[in-house]
């Protein structure tokens, strides 16, 4: 891979860790750290186009059905490809369909682009963590065997055990915070070949652990503004992302600088 490669344009695919949530903006809408690339490009190459075509709360089918052909029309010099981790959060999971729609999202894609992005994604420490680990897991294996076969760049954000660190992840416990997604990033950034710009696997500073009266207060918190209402639209059938449309829909010029 050439060093500090020149991009002109970038189609980012996936949910809600594409679409930047829980990296909130002062007038209610997320960044992320598909945004933050896309400026990064952008300050270097004149001209530069980005589209984000993710949607918060998708399956690997309905990335599928409603965002893999639109990207591959695209003919983007980058497309970042990253989904099917709602699915293994699922009470039930066929991983097999899984592989094979995500065998179908990357045959689709590779040929469509310069150069597909692949992530194995950050999973936060916790119990809820190990429930599902084995299905994520199996996620990423199927994610190396694509990549090899088809040249695609695997970025390991599964691998970097700070991206595992709780002070990383939103009180909702499924988004990272600012600064995950700014450290995703730089990942990014630097497996497309550029010059770091810092060191994204860095540990956080030591702190002591909460005691135990502020965990059940974070606990109860998480539990009444997050985990009942996601409960609630599993047990309905409805998602966080039905009837909302991606935040850049068209590959279109993209100058803004990211937020410090």
């Amino acid at each position: 891979m050439h060093t500090n490669p020149t991009h002109t344009s970038l189609v980012a695919v996936g949910d809600s860790f594409t679409e930047g949530m829980s990296d909130l903006l002062p007038d209610g809408s997320y960044r992320g750290w598909a945004d933050l690339l896309a400026a990064r490009m952008a300050a270097r190459t004149p001209d530069f186009r980005y589209a984000n075509l993710a949607v918060r709360g998708k399956l690997i089918g309905q990335i599928v059905d409603e965002q893999i052909d639109v990207a591959a029309a695209m003919k983007a010099d980058v497309v970042t490809l990253v989904g099917g981790l709602n699915d293994t959060l699922r009470p039930k999971c066929d991983m097999v369909r899984v592989r094979d729609l995500l065998t179908q999202a990357v045959e689709t894609l590779a040929p469509s682009c310069g150069q597909l992005v692949l992530m194995r994604s950050p999973g936060r420490n916790g119990p809820v963590m190990e429930r599902f680990r084995p299905r994520m897991e199996e996620l990423f294996t199927c994610i190396d065997e694509l990549a090899a076969k088809h040249d695609a760049l695997v970025v390991d954000l599964y691998g970097a055990p700070v991206l595992g660190d709780q002070r990383l992840w939103d009180v909702d416990r499924l988004h990272l915070t600012a600064e995950g997604h700014r450290r995703v990033a730089e990942a990014v950034w630097q497996g497309l070949g550029h010059d770091a710009e810092s060191d994204w696997r860095a540990a956080l500073p030591p702190a002591l652990p909460p005691n135990w009266a502020s965990r059940r207060v974070a606990d109860a918190r998480f539990a009444k503004q997050h985990l009942v209402p996601w409960i609630g639209r599993r047990l309905t059938g409805r998602s966080s992302g039905d009837g909302r449309a991606p935040k850049r829909a068209e590959l279109a010029p993209y100058a803004q600088e990211p937020r410090s």
